[in-house]
């Protein structure tokens, strides 16, 4: 199976920017752990939940008003990772796990011409299609 038959397709997305109190507010809300960052329809980041995390770190602050002006004073370019690893929709599902495995990473974007993003999938995405396939036996 092909990435593009399961990858998400609806995406959230934030500009470099976007202030991480935004991110993360979003992220909260939205029970989501990962935002591409992009520059009208290109990738140039990503953001992640343990970014956040970092980020709420190097804060030092030991209350949650304090951590939310802090995170409303970042720009998500400060924090993002910004050597995103990403595939094409043409990548097969096992070969995405795979380098989500080697790299260590819970999602990939997946783009087209030029960076150009199309799609996400996650680690979840992955962990549901195996799981159907597995039922089909």
């Amino acid at each position: 199976m092909l990435v593009k038959e399961i990858m998400s397709t609806q995406l959230v997305t934030l500009s470099a920017d976007s202030k991480l109190g935004f991110a993360s507010d979003i992220m909260y809300l939205g029970r989501i752990r990962h935002l591409p960052v992009v520059n009208g329809k290109e990738i140039v980041g990503i953001l992640t939940q343990r970014d956040l995390y970092k980020a709420s770190l190097t804060s030092i602050v030991t209350n949650w008003n304090e951590n939310k002006v802090f995170l409303d004073s970042v720009k998500v370019a400060e924090t993002m990772t910004k050597d995103v690893i990403s595939i094409s929709s043409d990548t097969s599902v096992e070969d995405a796990a795979q380098i989500m495995i080697d790299k260590k990473i819970g999602c990939l974007p997946v783009v087209e011409d030029k960076n150009i993003l199309v799609g996400l999938i996650t680690e979840t995405d992955v962990l549901q299609y195996f799981v159907d396939e597995c039922r089909k036996k």
